[in-house]
């Protein structure tokens, strides 16, 4: 256990710690949460089933609720009883199906501090985040509620419910929100709760859902336990995964070969690239929001490809943004009364995480990689003597040799990482250095360069100066390459894919058998 020797004699927030949080969930919603645990939610009940395994807290170490994990003949069974379940739900009238979806967003809006209380102490969410995940899920899909009608007209639910298999970084704003539009769209839904945090929120905002009497599904269990059920099962109408490559590509290759709908959402490596710029105090004031969550989502951007003639003045714009970040407790202030601290980020996910990070950059840099910026532990704001084996300062790190990960690969986490090049074809391969991404962005000051050389970045959004997002509402999202298989989503699009049109129909989206933009 590493522990701080911050000398700052900070306290946890009043009333909110995970004690007060979990009574608060009893309260709230007995039916879903027990003394010590929380409960799978299939067949229309709450089920005291599964074995539940001991967690921590990324954010000091401590103990939290871990995932009842069910085996595969449960899951089975589970997944069995949402198709009873969807088909009678894909027969409850539009209007209905509106005001029970609108119905959840409200308790859900009731709830909202709570929700994102769940997220800090589950997956180390700092509080501005937290709250923002919950209410992106909230206004997100009563933009579907509101403009429902002409996205379904001539269109149908799937013949069985759809399956959710997501990471654990936005509970709220991509899982919840997909399950809710699901739902709204005539589907019963089928949830599994992320491995690595995030089931006590997501247990409490399905329990409020399935008082509305949305059909949702929600168990936990092991990938490998459970994928046979919630990928492979005939029953299942539709598979939509967000995760990274090497699971996903199991996933894909599970529905290539029966047939099956899917929308597999998987990592890239997302890229900033620098080329006859000179605005640097726009790219200075960009640089602490790319920090958001430690680099933990998938349009994080890690990359920055710069024009070698200009690598003096892009440092001069970096180094002293990537010094001014804020890191630490979530939770953690000088007076019980105080507000929430404003922090960049907390925890990475768990401190095997944040081990498997130090050893990339350690590596990275002894193979030739050169260390251009290394926050300080101490710097951080932390409790006296807590566990701080979860947190990561920030890193930066120029020319991550070819072997590395680094080189190639998404580090999730609060890692940069700089190439250097000298010509446009060198600054196109580098910005497509892993097949595909989801998001990208390139500074250039001359529009027409910029023109010229955005279409051949395989990046599903390219930015001009500007950091591109997952988007909410009528916002398309999808990826090139190996970031993304399967239907694109977003707007009218997240409607199409989980529901049937024309037979001839064609999605947009990035299938085995062709690709077709929106």
């Amino acid at each position: 256990m590493e522990t701080t020797r911050n000398p700052a004699h900070l306290v946890v927030k009043s009333g909110t710690t995970w004690a007060e949080a979990w009574q608060r969930c009893l309260r709230v919603a007995p039916e879903a949460f027990r003394d010590d645990r929380v409960l799978n939610l299939w067949g229309s009940a709450w089920q005291a089933d599964g074995l539940a395994l001991p967690a921590t807290s990324p954010v000091d170490g401590s103990p939290i609720a871990g995932p009842p994990r069910l085996d595969g003949v449960t899951a089975r069974q589970a997944v069995r009883a949402a198709l009873d379940q969807h088909r009678a739900w894909r027969h409850v009238p539009l209007a209905e199906r509106r005001s029970r979806v609108a119905a959840t967003l409200d308790a859900l809006a009731a709830h909202r501090e709570l929700l994102a209380l769940l997220l800090v102490w589950e997956i180390g969410k700092p509080w501005r985040l937290a709250l923002a995940d919950v209410d992106r899920a909230i206004d997100g899909v009563r933009w579907y509620v509101d403009g429902i009608e002409p996205m379904v007209a001539g269109r149908s639910p799937l013949d069985g419910p759809v399956s959710n298999i997501a990471s654990w970084n936005y509970p709220m704003s991509v899982l919840v929100h997909a399950m809710l539009v699901q739902a709204l769209a005539g589907n019963a839904v089928v949830a599994k709760t992320p491995t690595d945090g995030g089931v006590a929120c997501l247990t409490l905002a399905c329990a409020l859902a399935a008082r509305e009497g949305i059909p949702v599904t929600l168990v936990s269990g092991s990938g490998r336990e459970l994928s046979e059920a919630l990928v492979r099962a005939p029953e299942i109408g539709c598979v939509s995964f967000v995760g990274g490559r090497d699971t996903g590509a199991a996933v894909a290759t599970a529905v290539a070969d029966l047939g099956k709908r899917h929308i597999l959402e998987q990592e890239g490596l997302n890229t900033w690239g620098i080329w006859n710029h000179t605005d640097w105090d726009a790219l200075t004031a960009v640089i602490p929001k790319l920090f958001d969550y430690g680099k933990q989502r998938c349009t994080a951007y890690p990359r920055f490809v710069v024009q070698r003639s200009l690598f003096d003045e892009f440092l001069t714009a970096y180094l002293p943004a990537a010094r001014t970040l804020r890191i630490g407790h979530p939770l953690a202030v000088e007076h019980p009364d105080d507000p929430y601290p404003e922090l960049d980020f907390g925890p990475v996910i768990n401190a095997a995480k944040a081990k498997d990070l130090h050893d990339q950059v350690a590596e990275a840099i002894d193979r030739g990689a050169v260390p251009l910026h290394r926050g300080r532990l101490a710097d951080a704001r932390f409790l006296p003597g807590q566990d701080t084996s979860a947190y990561v300062q920030p890193v930066t790190i120029l020319g991550p040799p070819p072997s590395s990960p680094l080189h190639h690969a998404e580090p999730f986490g609060p890692v940069d990482t700089i190439v250097l090049v000298d010509t446009e074809a060198e600054l196109l391969a580098a910005m497509n250095a892993s097949n595909g991404a989801l998001v990208a962005t390139l500074s250039t000051d001359d529009r027409s360069t910029y023109d010229r050389l955005a279409p051949q970045i395989r990046a599903f959004k390219v930015g001009h100066g500007t950091p591109r997002s997952r988007g909410d509402r009528e916002e398309l999202f999808g990826g090139f390459g190996a970031s993304w298989r399967g239907a694109f989503v977003g707007g009218e699009l997240l409607v199409r894919a989980v529901t049937r049109g024309p037979a001839d129909e064609r999605l947009p989206g990035n299938f085995p058998d062709y690709h077709l933009m929106p």
